[in-house]
This record gives structure tokens, sequence and C-alpha cells, in this order.
């Protein structure tokens, strides 16, 4: 009932039109090589040099602070003590003395109140978590101006970024903890 196939060879050609033709390598290659191109003869590419004194120096150090949603991306340059917060001076921005002050920690940690020029921009969150931002963000600028920095800034904790965040809601509760009222009877 089964019947036994051969494979095709070169005494027995297949018989089958729809079997594939069987290639074998030939004695030349495909691709002709050519002899002449030696391998020393490839190119050789030499490195560019920079000038150090580009006019696309950026003259600001960067600094990134997140705090709760809130995102600050700080900048700083030397200067005489500029300090503004979405183009407004951080008084008029931090309308709380609380958080004025925490913004200025990195500088009076690091002695640093009227050496730079600070600009930042800050978005999302709340007002607090606005101001932990701007703190986090301003201490890693000066920590990366000046290397002798960080060991004050982390001796006052202002390098940790602050993980706490809001809970969120469970289903079937009223809240992240709270439950709905319970009634036995």
């Amino acid at each position: 009932m089964s019947e036994e196939v051969t494979p095709p060879t070169e005494s027995n050609p297949p018989t089958d039109s729809s079997a594939a033709p069987s290639f074998e390598p030939a004695g030349e290659p495909l691709i002709p090589v050519d002899e002449s191109i030696a391998v020393s003869d490839t190119p050789t590419v030499e490195p560019v040099e920079v000038s150090k004194s580009s006019k696309f120096k950026n003259p600001y150090i960067w600094g990134l602070g997140r705090r709760k949603r809130a995102v600050a991306r700080v900048r700083i340059k030397p200067g005489d003590g500029k300090f503004l917060i979405n183009k407004r001076k951080v008084d008029e921005f931090f309308g709380v003395d609380i958080h004025r002050q925490q913004v200025h920690k990195p500088l009076i940690a690091t002695e640093s109140l009227k050496s730079y020029d600070v600009l930042v921009n800050v978005c999302g969150g709340g007002i607090t978590g606005q101001a932990g931002a701007v703190s986090l963000g301003l201490a890693r600028a000066l920590a990366k101006a000046d290397p002798s920095f960080e060991p004050k800034l982390r001796e006052q904790d202002l390098m940790t970024r602050d993980a706490r965040k809001v809970e969120r809601k469970k289903y079937g509760q009223r809240g992240a903890r709270r439950r709905f009222q319970f009634s036995k009877r």
C-alpha cells in the first residue's frame, strides 16, 4: 500500500515538474573577485579634532529634579544670584515662605547664594512637589558645577530624591486605604 520514494539522482531525474532543481557549486565564484585590490589599500579614517573654544559651548550646567508629579529642569551659570522660576522671580512664584526656604537651601548649604544665576522650568504636581523638585534639581546642578559641594549637600540630605508618591485608590474602597462604611445590622 505504501509507495517507496527514491531520491532523484543523475541517473534517475525527478519526474515531478514542481520539484526544485538542485544547485551545485560551480568552479567559479558568483561574485567576481578583483585580485588587484589589497586589504592595505582601504582608506583609513583619521579623527577630526574639535576646538575647545567652540562658539556653540553651552555656559549652563543642568540639573533635573523630581518630586511627586513635579519635574524641574534647572540651569545654573556663574553670575550675581538671579533666580527665576518659569520666567518669574522666586518670591512671586512661591508665595509661602517654607517653599522659598526649601528652594534656597542648596545655595545656602554651599554658601553660593550670590555666585550663580539660576533659571528653572518646572511643571506638573502642586506647589510643594514643585518646591522639592526645584531643590533637588538645583542641588544636582551645583554638585555638577563643583564636585566639592556634594558632601555638603549630602550631609543636609539634598541629593536624595524623595520617592514618596500618592498611593492609588483601590477598587471596592473609597480611597487608597479608606473602606466603605460597614454596618453589622
